[in-house]
């Protein structure tokens, strides 16, 4: 059944998780994290790679042994060569056919005749050959999406807590939170947005530009639009006038109405350029960052890091607007909130919380 938006007001929840580790290696190839107001060593021996997630990092020590450590503590999950990924909450490694899985502590094998995977923040997508089978993980349990005979369809869409996918008779269908909603029948492709709690795409059948939200298919405007990116509990788009439009919280509101040269939103992070003017759309309204369009941007959870005119990195949060540094080419990487950046000589700084520590 399909709901109007004008008939109903739907709330996201969205939250953003403080990080618990930002790793990193120093000038003494040291590995190190930020942790309470300081900087602290990892391992006393030397590392040879890591990757890492909001609040967990995985790496592989000197002794080959891959490891996870979530700030608090480390455990040893293979002591062999093993392929592996990271989301901000969950990691896998797979032997061979055997894909495993880190959840919290928490050590699970997903399948032993594994192929293809995909890990996300809450959610991991594999396959099993053994019951050719697409399956996902979720909370503790594993659901079976899809099964049948010959290659299966790989899912239209994976976001951090949600996934689209296609069933044997080309039915559209949405995992969500543990539970599967039909979506529609349709025998072409249909391109969907989303990541987290939310899905929007152009209705076919009806002509109307959709979404799908709490479990509910609603109707946002009663035409196809250009075009639109949906993230974290919110959409941005184009109508056939050329105007921006965002939705959050159950609201549509139009932002511009002029056509945007870019636009872009990810987790809970809005951006888009006009008149050689770089805007976010923040606490509720429309707001200018800064009068030209950065060289270079990144977003994550609610910050937004971009090369400045003097070719350093100005950070733009919940905190407000903070100048970085202005030494030119440096590195950065993005921490719940938080930015690391690496200085010449292998030298640190982290801004978290309105306040800079250095390393």
């Amino acid at each position: 059944m399909k709901f109007y938006l004008s008939s109903i007001l739907l709330f996201a929840t969205l939250t953003v998780s403080a990080q618990r580790v930002v790793p990193f290696l120093d000038f003494n190839h040291y590995f190190k994290t930020f942790s309470n107001g300081y900087f602290r060593q990892i391992e006393i021996q030397p590392i040879k790679e890591f990757k890492y997630g909001d609040n967990l990092v995985v790496y592989v020590d000197m002794r080959e042994n891959l490891r996870v450590y979530d700030g608090t503590k480390g455990m040893n999950v293979a002591n062999i060569n093993a392929e592996y990924a990271v989301s901000d909450n969950l990691m896998t490694w797979k032997i061979g056919e055997t894909l495993n899985m880190w959840d919290a502590g928490h050590l699970q094998t997903l399948t032993y005749y594994g192929n293809r995977y995909e890990v996300k923040d809450s959610i991991i997508v594999f396959e099993d050959t053994r019951f050719n089978s697409i399956n996902v993980y979720y909370q503790g349990k594993v659901k079976q999406l899809v099964s049948g005979f010959g290659e299966l369809e790989w899912p239209t869409l994976i976001g951090q807590n949600i996934c689209v996918f296609k069933d044997n008779g080309d039915f559209y269908k949405i995992f969500w939170r543990g539970q599967i909603y039909d979506v529609m029948s349709w025998n072409r492709d249909i391109v969907f947005s989303g990541e987290t709690d939310i899905v929007c795409f152009n209705d076919p059948m009806n002509g109307t530009f959709t979404m799908f939200e709490n479990g509910q298919l609603i109707d946002v405007e009663m035409y196809n639009v250009p075009n639109f990116k949906a993230s974290a509990g919110s959409i941005m788009y184009t109508d056939l006038s050329g105007n921006l439009k965002i939705y959050q919280k159950g609201k549509v509101e139009t932002v511009s109405n002029f056509q945007p040269d870019f636009y872009e939103t990810t987790d809970s992070i809005m951006v888009w350029g006009e008149n050689n003017t770089f805007y976010t759309y923040w606490e509720g309204k429309k707001t200018q960052i800064v009068r030209y369009i950065p060289e270079e941007y990144s977003m994550k959870n609610r910050t937004l890091v971009f090369k400045n005119l003097m070719g350093g990195l100005t950070c733009f949060n919940p905190d407000g607007t903070k100048e970085l540094t202005n030494l030119q080419d440096a590195k950065y990487t993005i921490h719940g909130n938080g930015v690391l950046v690496e200085l010449f000589n292998r030298s640190f700084l982290y801004y978290v919380n309105g306040k800079t520590y250095t390393q």
